[in-house]
């Protein structure tokens, strides 16, 4: 299986990031299996511009983003994946503005206006997402579940992990933060956290085929 790893957070060191390399290495672990692992924060490009040449009923450009950037490459790999992993944290209730951004491009070129709504991509990907916030994980399910009922819909069989009331800081003291219980926090990535990933890896190594 080809396995794709999309990295929307910023900082390559912490909690999206290492829980996305849980579900990455979880998908590696069946024998054959190969993969990329790509951060968004690397590349140059922007959103859907809405030109709804995707919609177009010319072989040349239906289903196909026509913007030119780095995340042609990254698309064209999405879609001849098997799975592919998207990380990201929640910022203000939302995913980042680079994982939307490639959401919408990767997205909108795989349906059409039509009745049916039949997705056009050759093949279903299945999809495993992984989200983190430092809120209590019911603030956002609704949002996240419409996620993962969407690329389900558009994409292929979806699935998620979450970490909540994540640790953002090593020393609180420094930042502006008092709102948080730090003892509970500290205490969270060091029990929790750890099975937080364990979950990840679990689901990258079902979605990769293994059961």
């Amino acid at each position: 299986m080809k396995i794709l790893a999309i990295c929307g957070a910023g900082n390559k060191t912490r909690n999206t990031a290492t829980m996305l390399k849980a579900a990455y290495e979880g998908a590696l672990s069946n024998a054959g299996n190969t993969g990329e692992f790509v951060y968004l924060y690397d590349l140059n490009f922007r959103g859907c511009c809405g030109c709804h040449s995707c919609k177009l009923l010319d072989p040349i450009f239906f289903s196909k983003c026509a913007m030119k950037d780095d995340l042609s490459s990254v698309l064209a790999k999405a879609i001849d994946a098997d799975v592919i992993l998207i990380g990201s944290p929640i910022y203000f209730g939302d995913i980042t503005g680079e994982t939307r951004s490639f959401l919408e491009r990767y997205l909108f070129p795989g349906m059409t206006y039509n009745r049916d709504r039949v997705p056009t991509y050759p093949k279903r990907t299945k999809v495993g997402w992984v989200f983190t916030m430092n809120a209590p994980g019911e603030h956002y399910s609704d949002f996240i579940d419409g996620l993962v009922r969407l690329t389900g819909r558009i994409i292929g069989d979806s699935d998620y992990v979450m970490a909540c009331q994540t640790q953002q800081f090593e020393d609180y003291s420094l930042y502006a933060a008092t709102m948080f219980d730090v003892e509970m926090v500290k205490q969270r990535h060091l029990v929790q956290f750890p099975k937080d990933c364990h979950a990840a890896y679990e689901m990258g190594r079902r979605l990769a085929g293994h059961v």
